[in-house]
């Protein structure tokens, strides 16, 4: 053994095996990507139990072109009654910025609003390739917007309202972060959460990585997503120009950003660009707390559940979270 040579986890491995492979089929396509994705998202999300005291509710809003777009809230009946505003949680779901849905996610979101002890709003953003670019970032802004200005009526803090998301929905979060942050949205976002966000469509692994055989989210997931968001003429291209409200990795100017929170796994493909942004954020004079989990890759937890590393960034989350 080569000393420090990448490797999954012990558990991990263990836990990998037991289900035989987590390598999924090649996929060619958006709509590969989709039904591939949707699938296997849909199946881990749902095997969560629903907490019985936990309630769904649609909230619509206008978004930036006029079109009707749903966030749903997911809190107990104690929080939405409390005699004190409930800080808050805005959460947008992850899939590339091609998949995925609030309906997906349903059952971790009830699950994090019961077991955080705070309500959280999943907006049902528009997908790409349909809605590309800075779009996507544009929508969950509006949705944010919304919340903030009837903040009262929901019961919330408006100055304790985080915004998070995971992988695609972690990238769209800190694109909104921005807009949030350069519309002078006020209050502004108390913190950002972002689980191994997809940030920078820029990234590139070297032809003798060694990392690639653990990816679970490939390069080619990846190009076929970001293609769909910035067009093949402009997906991957360093010399290309991008919005940053649709590759916050791009984002030249951090200052002023909220208290940032980021953990990724170490067999991540997303992993040196999450660490190249929580520098960033730290040079700008941003408050990060982040964390590599070592010997795991992109969405270890959903995969693996059971492992310590999982056991551990579930209460790293949720501690952050507790203290927004």
């Amino acid at each position: 053994m080569v000393i420090g040579e990448l490797r999954y986890d012990a558990e991990f491995l263990a836990a990998i095996t037991a289900l035989n492979s987590i390598v999924p089929e090649p996929r060619t396509n958006v709509s590969e990507l989709r039904h591939s994705i949707n699938d296997a998202m849909r199946a881990i999300h749902h095997a969560k139990s629903w907490p019985k005291h936990v309630d769904k509710t649609r909230i619509p809003f206008i978004s930036y072109d006029g079109a009707e777009v749903a966030i749903y809230r997911f809190a107990s009946r104690e929080m939405v009654a409390s005699s004190t505003p409930q800080p808050a949680a805005v959460y947008i779901h992850g899939g590339g910025m091609v998949c995925g849905s609030v309906n997906i996610y349903a059952p971790t979101m009830a699950y994090l609003a019961d077991a955080v002890g705070m309500p959280f709003f999943a907006i049902d953003y528009r997908l790409a390739p349909e809605h590309p670019g800075p779009n996507l970032a544009k929508e969950v802004y509006w949705g944010l917007k919304h919340l903030s200005d009837h903040a009262a009526g929901l019961n919330i803090d408006s100055a304790r309202i985080c915004i998070m998301g995971d992988s695609g929905g972690g990238g769209i979060a800190a694109s909104a972060a921005l807009i949030a942050r350069d519309r002078g949205l006020n209050p502004p976002v108390a913190k950002q959460l972002l689980l191994y966000p997809m940030l920078d469509d820029r990234t590139q692994l070297a032809a003798d990585s060694t990392l690639r055989q653990f990816l679970t989210w490939s390069e080619n997931d990846n190009r076929i997503a970001w293609e769909a968001v910035l067009g093949k003429e402009r997906a991957g291209r360093k010399g290309s120009e991008a919005s940053i409200y649709s590759v916050p990795g791009r984002a030249e100017d951090l200052r002023g950003l909220p208290s940032t929170y980021i953990d990724i796994g170490g067999l991540d493909l997303f992993c040196s660009e999450s660490i190249a942004y929580a520098s960033r954020l730290v040079a700008a004079g941003v408050e990060v707390e982040f964390h590599v989990w070592p010997g795991v890759p992109h969405g270890f937890e959903e995969i693996s559940p059971q492992i310590s590393w999982a056991t551990k960034a579930e209460e790293a989350r949720k501690s952050a979270l507790r203290r927004v």
